[in-house]
């Protein structure tokens, strides 16, 4: 909790398997029902809010969202505004309020206002930190804003998530909005233990280092067991464990150490290790990545990101295809805020080709994964057109899993959208890697790229292959035409 720089005398933390368990959770325990709202301001498709938008659903809630301009991906902020105030003869509760400060997959950035505009009109806020980087939360002024509710995950913190925990935080004086629930009682919910090992030194530190205390009797469900199956290479026998306590009001409550340790390298001080120190063989934890944050600081992570993500959507943006007959047509199209002061660290696109068709998102993520490139692919929702790119509306794509008979046309609409490869920095990132996505972007105009990869494929012998080829092809089997965008060749072992 410190180091989210949440109080402990405001707050309550309850540890979750993850993030889409903390969604949930608070979903199952929340109040909905016909006379309430959930409001949602999401540019993409989240599976976390999906369960929360699943269960307020089933419960009567109606579920709203913002709307956001194309190709920017701003908040339509007059339309938002009357969603939160609502009208005089609108009697209806508010309901819950889920806010993200930055979207994941553009890194558009939003204002704080709507927060406090929320809860002057009555409503709940919960608000999602979860793309926020290290030491975000020392500029976030939970002191003026104090949401109900508070969701982080540690995937931005350590450039992974190890862990796969969440963090569900709760405001003490907004514990009385919840209500026990059946449902919520299967939802994962952990606590720290210390390790289990052979060292006994070890041991006994761990036991003063992690302790438990009573909570004030929110979420008294019963937890899951989770446990790790990975362990450090410098421990010789056991591995951490995180299970259940027998108590059900138990939550961990974690003593941090103040000394850092200064390292060499940069590399190595993003590694969290185990050492042996000293004649009577103790061990120490160094959490260098947290540690190496802390040296940094805000302002320089901050600085660095920006000028990483501004070069890259510069670097993106020149990329032109050569044999254009008038007007180079771009090889990439950013969605979200261009070159900004203020943007996040992470930057959404489509790569197309020379005739101006759009390489399918999945097969560039999977070339990017062949050249050691980690990119996500994301679903853009919830967008609006001017009548300055009204045509682009034909290029809205409609998720099949959302398209269901029960639905009415209206809201199977609502789900339409655009899918993209999403690029995000994390403050280990350096101009290396942003310059190496660059240049595998920039492969792509080679006509020629994705067939020399698919040929590449089958000198390697690789059982299955995608390619973006024609809508058409002949199957070999049966002899008869198909109509496919992406055609998948299964080659002989």
């Amino acid at each position: 909790m410190a180091f989210m720089n949440v109080s402990e005398t405001d707050y309550t933390m309850v540890f979750t398997a993850n993030q889409s368990s903390a969604f949930k959770l608070l979903a199952e325990s929340y109040s909905f029902h016909s006379d309430t709202d959930l409001l949602t301001v999401y540019d993409h498709e989240n599976e976390a809010v999906e369960l929360m938008l699943e269960s307020a659903r089933k419960r009567g809630a109606r579920n709203r969202s913002a709307e956001f301009s194309y190709p920017k991906m701003r908040i339509r902020s007059e339309k938002l505004r009357k969603m939160i105030v609502g009208s005089k003869r609108n009697r209806r509760r508010r309901g819950l309020f889920v806010f993200p400060l930055q979207s994941r997959i553009t890194g558009a950035q939003y204002s704080y206002s709507w927060m406090g505009m929320a809860q002057e009109n009555g409503w709940h806020v919960l608000l999602d930190a979860s793309a926020l980087r290290p030491k975000d939360m020392d500029t976030l002024g939970l002191s003026i804003f104090k949401p109900d509710f508070l969701i982080c995950s540690f995937y931005k913190v350590f450039g992974d998530n190890p862990s796969g925990f969440a963090c569900l935080f709760v405001k003490k004086s907004s514990a009385s909005i919840l209500q026990d629930s059946d449902a919520a009682r299967s939802i994962g919910i952990v606590s720290l233990t210390p390790i289990k090992t052979s060292f006994p030194h070890f041991q006994e530190s761990s036991q003063e280092g992690i302790g438990q205390r009573p909570s004030s009797g929110l979420f008294q469900l019963p937890k899951n067991e989770i446990t790790s199956g990975m362990a450090p290479k410098e421990m010789h026998s056991g591995s951490p464990q995180l299970h259940s306590s027998e108590a059900d009001n138990v939550t961990p409550e974690v003593v941090s150490s103040t000394e850092i340790e200064e390292v060499e390298t940069p590399f190595d001080s993003a590694r969290t290790r185990i050492t042996e120190t000293g004649l009577d063989g103790s061990l120490e934890i160094e959490f260098r990545g947290l540690d190496h944050a802390d040296r940094l600081g805000i302002i320089l992570i901050n600085c660095r990101a920006r000028y990483l993500i501004n070069w890259l959507v510069n670097a993106l943006l020149s990329l032109k295809h050569p044999d254009s007959d008038t007007v180079p047509l771009p090889l990439v199209t950013i969605y979200g805020p261009k070159v900004k002061f203020e943007r996040g660290p992470a930057v959404a696109f489509n790569v197309f080709d020379w005739k101006g068709e759009k390489i399918d998102p999945a097969l560039v993520q999977k070339l990017a994964d062949r050249n050691n490139i980690s990119l996500t692919c994301g679903f853009l929702q919830h967008i609006c057109f001017s009548d300055k790119y009204k045509e682009w509306e034909r290029t809205l794509e409609t998720r099949t899993s959302v398209a269901k008979g029960t639905e009415p046309r209206r809201k199977r609409d609502d789900r339409r959208g655009i899918s993209v490869v999403t690029a995000s920095l994390v403050f280990l990132t350096n101009f290396e890697d942003v310059y190496r996505l660059w240049a595998f972007v920039s492969r792509f105009l080679d006509a020629d790229f994705v067939e020399k990869e698919r040929w590449r494929y089958m000198a390697l012998n690789q059982e299955t292959v995608e390619a973006a080829m024609s809508d058409y092809y002949v199957d070999q089997e049966t002899c008869t035409l198909k109509n496919l965008s992406v055609i998948t060749y299964k080659l002989d072992a």
